[in-house]
């Protein structure tokens, strides 16, 4: 019995044949208590719409209503948990709308009036891709609360001249407030992945760190990491400009490599070469 009244986790996959599929990136986390730690991650969800990515069966979505989220939008490609999740909109009526799409196809922010927040467990194959879709329009949210492989929460929150430290760190920090909340054994999840995970939360930063262009930016990080152990002066050159006038201009050293740039001294490259 749980606190909300619906039947056990396992005993809803087992229901509805919910055996998690490799090829859709699914683990589902049936703990929840932990899903509920999740949920509170994200802060005061009562005067916000939620959305969620991939509930599955339902897991986080029931942790976010009993945490007291005004509405849930929940989107899930997956066919099979369509009806245990309209289970778990009955009990909880007119709080949890379901939507059977691709998250890489469909625009959060369109869904619903704001305020808005993302709290979801991402499927590890495509969460990369919709942090970087998301980033496009990140101010349209007061926060991103998602769950990744560790790998990934570690790269989004790097600090320059640390091997996790890239491009995907770059333009999230440009954008954005990072801290990782927390991690999850893989023992966790049925199934378990090979690796740890972490929960980590995105707050949008109500202005860009400094003021570029971030398409801009996106192929300045591009060039400098594109070739990471090369020094600036010899990467940059894919930008079709001399690296090391270009770096100089910036009031960088030409020798030094990406990962040891600032997110700051990247926009002040951006710059330079927009000149």
């Amino acid at each position: 019995m749980t606190t909300d009244n619906l039947p056990p986790l396992r005993d809803v996959i087992a229901k509805y044949d919910l055996a998690a599929k490799k090829s859709l990136g699914q683990h589902f986390l049936l703990d929840l208590n932990l899903t509920s730690r999740v949920a509170r991650a994200a802060g005061d969800l009562s005067n916000c719409t939620v959305i969620e990515i991939g509930p599955g069966p339902g897991g986080l979505t029931r942790a976010l209503l009993m945490e007291g989220a005004k509405k849930v939008i929940a989107i899930e490609r997956d066919e099979r948990p369509i009806k245990a999740l309209q289970e778990v909109a009955a009990a909880y009526p007119g709080r949890l709308e379901i939507i059977e799409g691709d998250a890489l196809e469909i625009d959060p922010a369109s869904l619903c009036e704001g305020p808005r927040k993302i709290v979801a467990n991402l499927p590890y194959n495509i969460s990369t891709q919709l942090v970087l879709n998301w980033l496009d329009n990140i101010t349209e949210y007061e926060c991103l609360t998602l769950m990744f492989q560790k790998e990934v929460a570690d790269r989004l929150a790097a600090v320059p001249k640390t091997k996790d430290y890239g491009r995907l760190s770059v333009l999230t920090q440009w954008l954005c407030e990072v801290r990782s909340n927390f991690n999850i054994k893989p023992t966790a999840f049925t199934p378990p992945p090979k690796v740890m995970s972490t929960v980590a939360t995105l707050v949008p930063r109500a202005a860009p760190l400094v003021d570029v262009d971030q398409a801009d930016l996106e192929k300045v990080t591009q060039a400098a990491f594109g070739q990471r152990r090369k020094m600036l002066r010899a990467s940059l050159k894919s930008l079709g400009v001399n690296g090391e006038e270009l770096a100089e201009k910036a009031g960088i050293a030409p020798t030094k490599r990406a990962e040891e740039l600032s997110v700051e001294e990247f926009c002040s490259l951006v710059k330079a070469w927009r000149a």
